[in-house]
């Protein structure tokens, strides 16, 4: 295979979408991987320019993101074999003297957001005899919770759920078939990284 045809975005774009030796369309889902995962990192190493061990950190964290948001919205899926991991390299990045969330707050705060929400999801399938959270949800919270801390997973759920319903209220098509939440919470860690510590700040002012 020539090696531009290895090359991100530009071989997606020269094949047209499409194997060169057989044709078969190739999921758009590839090209918008290709074209936002540089776009993630850019932004993370201008939010964390004065600290390279806290952009290798979040580098990591949206390593598994990434394919997590693409994997549940197209699938509805979230595997074990990508939050399992997480939580581990997440736990083990806690032990480093330079990192943001110490390995105490990592190890607590991801146990007891898993008890808690596998307790809610147990609570609300009893009241309303149907899954809400599901269990991949669960895992990827409590994952997210060992790179993030009590206070920004909080603040990241609250954002992430206003999205949500924001999007299933203004689309008829959402509230028929239903939307996977996995891809908010990942759109809102996004957004918290870059700019909670600003809103952070602001709702701290205001006391």
């Amino acid at each position: 295979m020539p090696f531009y045809l290895n090359i991100p975005i530009i071989s997606y774009l020269l094949l047209k979408g499409k194997c060169k030796y057989c044709g078969a369309k190739i999921h758009i889902h590839h090209l918008w991987v290709e074209l936002i995962a540089p776009v993630v990192f850019i932004a993370l190493f201008w939010r964390y320019q004065y600290s390279f061990f806290l952009f290798i950190k979040y580098s990591v964290l949206f390593i598994f993101l990434i394919p997590i948001f693409f994997i549940d919205l197209y699938h509805r899926l979230i595997l074990d074999k990508m939050t399992i991991p997480m939580a581990v390299i997440g736990l083990a990045i806690s032990l480093f003297p330079h990192t943001d969330v110490s390995f105490k707050t990592a190890l607590l705060t991801g146990l007891g957001i898993l008890v808690l929400m596998l307790l809610l999801a147990w609570l609300f399938e009893i009241v309303r005899h149907k899954e809400g959270l599901g269990g991949g949800d669960i895992k990827l919270l409590a994952a997210m919770a060992t790179f993030l801390g009590v206070i920004n997973l909080a603040f990241i759920i609250f954002f992430s759920s206003i999205i949500a319903v924001v999007v299933a209220l203004t689309s008829p098509k959402t509230r028929e078939q239903g939307i996977p939440y996995g891809p908010f919470l990942v759109a809102a860690t996004f957004v918290w990284i870059m700019f909670g510590h600003r809103f952070l700040g602001w709702y701290l002012n205001l006391f």
